[in-house]
């Protein structure tokens, strides 16, 4: 067997691991801002022990408070080239979710619903009370024209194969979540987010032109899993420029 289809045997096996979960490659890609657990313009405000798991930075501005008593397992950039490429490869991104076609317009309200990976468009504001299930794998992506707000203790839940990082709220304004909201996903907001007092997150918390204020929270960006890297190592050892998917569930999911 030559080399070549040896490679495409591996490859094959692992996209097919993949599949198996439901989860392939997403269409997004964040660049340099995929580290970034929370990424602000403004500044980023801490109160209590929050922490967060990857990096966080702010550009161009340069205010980061908070840290301690809250801590980063990842690097800390107050403004500098790495926060402000961070910022553009997030624009990036933002421009990329609301450029897609919506494949349904809802109403305001998430609480109580079960959705299937689609494209999600909100005319104004999107509000959680409750339970908001995303059931399956692929994509979940929420064009929001104007606020995402969930009220305390609401939860995005992921069942039959969805996860984290294929989970995207691209948020016309700002975005606020409710105190002990558990929430998966990644929040990209044109001007801020806040979390209030225990609010959760699995994924990544972005504010384009604003602030992100944070109350005692956990903000992290979850390890993939053996499957994802499996892949990845293959599509390095192949040379192919892809993003790497993820295969893994987030730590709540129930």
């Amino acid at each position: 067997m030559t080399t070549h289809t040896t490679r495409n045997v591996f490859l094959i096996a692992a996209i097919a691991a993949c599949i198996s979960t439901g989860v392939m490659a997403s269409s997004v890609t964040w660049g340099t801002a995929g580290t970034f657990a929370v990424l602000g313009n403004a500044a980023v405000t801490s109160t209590g022990a929050t922490m967060v798991d990857g990096d966080l930075g702010v550009s161009p501005g340069t205010a980061i408070t908070g840290f301690p008593p809250g801590s980063v397992t990842g690097t800390t950039y107050a403004g500098g080239a790495v926060a402000s490429q961070a910022q553009a490869d997030a624009v990036t991104a933002y421009n990329l979710l609301i450029g897609f076609a919506p494949t349904q317009t809802l109403a305001s309200q998430l609480g109580g619903t079960t959705l299937t990976p689609g494209i999600y468009k909100f005319s104004t504001e999107a509000d959680l009370t409750g339970e908001l299930t995303l059931s399956g794998g692929g994509e979940y992506i929420f064009q929001i024209g104007s606020t995402l707000i969930t009220a305390a203790n609401s939860k995005v839940k992921l069942t039959n194969g969805a996860v984290w990082e294929d989970v995207f709220f691209a948020v016309g304004s700002s975005a606020t979540l409710g105190a002990n909201t558990e929430f998966n996903g990644n929040i990209i907001a044109l001007a801020s987010d806040t979390l209030l007092t225990g609010a959760n997150v699995n994924g990544r918390v972005i504010a384009l032109n604003g602030g992100v204020t944070l109350d005692s929270n956990y903000v992290v960006i979850p390890e993939p899993s053996s499957a994802a890297l499996l892949l990845a190592g293959v599509i390095t050892l192949l040379g192919v420029r892809q993003r790497k998917p993820n295969c893994s569930n987030a730590p709540f999911t129930g």
